[in-house]
């Protein structure tokens, strides 16, 4: 059978892209409403577009999702009312599963997540205000409901979709296999790509600095401890992560949340009401207060402050990296040797200096997929020219670095070669692979969960078989 692969990335492109829609769409229902008995009693004045077992998707969520994405965008070929309903029966379907399966969320992570977009957003426009006034809220409690609807809901969709696909693997065999099925005249275009090196020096923080952190986190873990002040005030006052500052420190975490190691380690090794010791991490010291175990979950609250890295120390940074810049082009040092000899980068220095796309690890950076960033601290480099320092500060929040690139080598635009783009083409390949194993899913879970499409919209033509024979 000959594979359609550009069509079937295109559909599947669709069925793991979760929630896009539903971000944007408002909600008019109170809540997720329970298993319809009675669909017809359902009706409101907007009419029910669809129902797909716990779930009731309204016209009305339809079209306002529509004009949104529409308002940002989206062209109407790209996005049709059809198309649209059938992404949103698609997200309920998978929320609905995985309550059947019980992959279950937690109000805590749900909130969490809410907590971070919330944070982002002011970050983005300036005030809780203006994020109010951009939805059309009236109050943050409004639309902190809406937006906890909307991320359960998503979050229910993910876990059950990676469930499907998750520890999907596929062979060399099955690579190779999928390769020569793509006709010639459809084999995929791979743009123009290159690689780059760098090497990274980070200003080194004084000892007399870090132990003034060290000492003020112990001052202020004192008045707590002692004197009952208010570990959220403290951290409204003093702490300097972003993300929970105006919480009062909070954050709601398990085992698997994405925080560095060091900090899950402090946290769940405390006992419920327990401050931590100042500890390190790459952002800077913290300590934490346990709030609340709740099992495997944990309510806590956080203080981050970071060493004041003296001019003199940035000064010398950058220095030093001139100098390894100079040695390199007189040709002391391979540009390799010298990244395995000065870099601060662990993570590159014993391969020389060479990035890997965080994407599929390789080596190769597509021109039009790069990071903004980078793209523009290397679009003027020609082959083996070495930058000048370049000061970038760490977007997590730790210190910031300097570094030097270098463009190592350059691929022009070609058509997929088996060899040479093994690693995207095991890319496609899994992602084919994984392609039919959510439809196989879909299809049968249709089969065996409650579906109802309003007669207006049975003319639609689906992905998926939602319209049931009568």
């Amino acid at each position: 059978m000959k594979v359609n692969w550009k069509t079937n990335f295109a559909i599947f492109g669709s069925l793991l892209l979760i929630g896009t829609a539903a971000m944007a769409q408002e909600q008019e229902q109170d809540s997720i409403p329970e298993p319809p008995k009675e669909p017809t009693m359902r009706l409101k004045v907007d009419g029910i577009a669809a129902v797909v077992g716990d779930y009731v998707i309204l016209d009305s969520d339809i079209e306002k999702t529509l004009i949104d994405l529409r308002n940002q965008g989206a062209s109407p070929e790209d996005v049709t009312k059809c198309s649209l309903l059938g992404k949103l029966m698609e997200d309920r379907m998978y929320a609905h599963q995985a309550v059947q399966d019980s992959l279950l969320v937690s109000d805590d992570e749900v909130n969490a997540n809410s907590d971070r977009q919330i944070q982002q957003l002011i970050q983005q426009v300036g005030s809780m205000q203006k994020v109010l006034d951009f939805y059309k809220k009236e109050t943050v409690e409004d639309f902190r409901l809406e937006l906890y609807e909307i991320n359960k809901l998503q979050m229910l969709s993910q876990k059950m979709q990676q469930s499907i696909v998750g520890e999907m693997e596929i062979t060399p065999e099955e690579v190779r296999q999928f390769y020569n099925k793509i006709p010639e005249d459809e084999r995929p275009v791979f743009g123009a790509e290159l690689e780059i090196s760098q090497i990274i020096k980070i200003p080194e923080t004084p000892e007399v600095e870090k132990q003034k952190v060290i000492d003020k986190l112990r001052q202020i873990r004192a008045d707590v401890v002692d004197n009952d002040a208010s570990f959220s005030v403290k951290a409204i006052l003093y702490s300097q992560d972003p993300g929970s500052k105006s919480k009062g420190g909070f954050y709601s975490m398990t085992r698997e949340t994405p925080f560095v190691k060091e900090f899950k380690d402090v946290a769940f090794s405390l006992q419920e009401g327990e401050i931590s010791e100042p500890f390190e991490t790459t952002f800077g010291y913290h300590i934490i207060y346990i709030e609340k175990i709740r099992g495997q979950e944990l309510d806590l609250r956080h203080i981050l402050i970071q060493p004041e890295i003296p001019q003199s120390e940035i000064d010398k940074a950058r220095t030093e990296l001139d100098s390894i810049r100079q040695q390199i082009e007189e040709g002391k040092y391979t540009f390799a040797e010298a990244a395995l000899n000065f870099s601060d980068e662990k993570e590159t220095k014993f391969d020389g200096g060479l990035l890997r796309n965080p994407i599929n690890f390789d080596s190769k950076f597509e021109l039009t997929k790069m990071d903004p960033a980078l793209y523009n601290q290397v679009r003027n480099l020609k082959d083996n020219e070495i930058s000048q320092p370049i000061l970038e500060p760490d977007p997590r929040g730790g210190p910031p670095k300097f570094k030097i690139l270098k463009v190592t080598n350059r691929y022009d635009e070609h058509e997929a070669d088996f060899a040479r783009d093994y690693l995207k083409i095991q890319d496609l390949a899994l992602k084919e692979k994984q392609f039919k194993a959510i439809k196989e899913w879909m299809r049968e879970k249709i089969e065996d969960t409650y579906v109802s499409v309003s007669e207006s919209n049975r003319s639609c033509d689906f992905a998926n078989d939602w319209v049931k024979e009568q």
